[in-house]
């Protein structure tokens, strides 16, 4: 299943608009809140130039780069942990979500009215994570109500996690985020799958600058909205990426020519979507495996250290569920040899079991068991052949 990141943000932050950049979907966007109330959901492909010499050296047909799911969702609005604006929808879609991609308005615009009146960037943050923080309170109480029974009886489990949630609780009253507490609080970290926390969810602040923040910020003069916004993400331990979300979704349909022309003639360089998905990549530790045959040269983004048995049940369940052993070479040693047969010849494809700790740049080929009779089914992605 794949990595679910979603938008989330005041109304009128550029939510939609840096959904249009970042994917191929295109939402709608307008100068009022709530243009968006059910979640729009898009497809973030990651470049990779590993992937068409992939494709080469095995003759695989077409490519499949990895990607994020990226899901847009409603704006929220301060008191929607009470239900105010569209309330509890928006908080159940973020509990779908992976990670959570904050989008902060970092831009001045008389057409695009400000929910809560002037620009204050660090405001804005302050006002959706406090919502957050106090949805996931609410959250605890609950489950501490039921809880509760079973540690008055005297059960030393229940009293521990009746311990544990009083300490989420005091944390979260106080400002702190559960991922925090999580980190340094072991019974915490065990309280949380399950929970779905809004605030045990991995943060990034795309911070959404206009085109001429973005150019300031590009030639290294000071672009205070940036810097602060910077130094709040930092105060708890999350990254920030500038970005001009408009500039990023006018330049998606060009031709790489034109668009290079067009930064140039901004004077904004950098392509802040590549950031972007640098930043996730590392901040969410993940990687990308690759699979391939004659049909598919494909890229897998995973958490770092996945198990080999794990990463065959995103392929397919089957491989996970009959997963015998998975042939490894890494990319950089394929593309030294040039050939499968010969990258085996020097000893660099090997055999690992289930429990091998995949690796960015690994290329895969898991053997695995779906039918006692007929035998093992060996193949990576797309139709596998099958061995008597």
């Amino acid at each position: 299943m794949a990595v679910r990141c979603g938008l989330v943000g005041l109304p009128n932050a550029g939510k939609s608009t840096l959904f249009n950049a970042v994917t191929c979907a295109a939402a709608a966007v307008a100068a009022h809140p709530f243009t968006t109330i059910e979640p729009n959901t898009g497809v973030l492909a990651l470049p990779d130039e590993r992937l068409p010499r992939l494709a080469e050296i095995i003759g695989s047909a077409r490519l499949t780069p990895a990607a994020l799911l990226v899901v847009d969702i409603a704006g929220l609005v301060r008191g929607a942990s009470r239900g105010e604006g569209l309330g509890n929808r928006f908080l159940a879609h973020i509990r779908e979500v992976d990670a959570v991609l904050h989008v902060v308005r970092a831009f001045e615009d008389p057409r695009v009215a400000h929910v809560q009146g002037e620009l204050d960037p660090v405001r804005d943050m302050a006002t959706v994570n406090e919502e957050l923080r106090q949805a996931d309170l609410e959250t605890v109480r609950a489950r501490r109500e039921k809880v509760l029974p079973r540690a008055r009886a005297g059960g030393a489990e229940a009293q521990a996690q009746v311990a544990a949630l009083d300490r989420l609780a005091e944390a979260l009253s106080g400002g702190v985020p559960a991922r925090a507490l999580a980190a340094a609080d072991p019974a915490v970290q065990d309280l949380l799958p399950g929970m779905f926390l809004l605030t045990a969810k991995p943060v990034i602040y795309v911070v959404n600058l206009g085109e001429a923040e973005a150019a300031r910020l590009a030639a290294g003069r000071p672009a205070p909205a940036w810097e602060a916004v910077r130094a709040a993400a930092a105060a708890e331990g999350a990254p920030a990426v500038p970005l001009a979300a408009r500039l990023e979704a006018e330049l998606r349909d060009l031709g790489a020519d034109d668009r290079a022309a067009f930064r140039e003639a901004v004077g904004v360089a950098e392509d802040g979507v590549r950031r972007l998905v640098g930043v996730a990549f590392e901040h969410l530790r993940l990687v990308s495996f690759f699979t391939a045959n004659e049909n598919e040269a494909r890229a897998w983004p995973v958490p770092a250290g996945l198990p080999a048995a794990r990463a065959a049940g995103k392929v397919h369940s089957d491989m996970e569920a009959g997963f015998i052993r998975a042939e490894v070479v890494a990319f950089s040693d394929l593309d030294r040899a040039g050939s499968v047969a010969a990258a085996r010849e020097r000893g660099w494809l090997r055999v690992e079991g289930r429990d091998y700790p995949v690796k960015d740049g690994d290329v895969l080929w898991f053997r695995f068991r779906t039918d006692p009779v007929r035998g093992v089914r060996a193949g990576p992605a797309g139709p596998a052949h099958v061995r008597p």
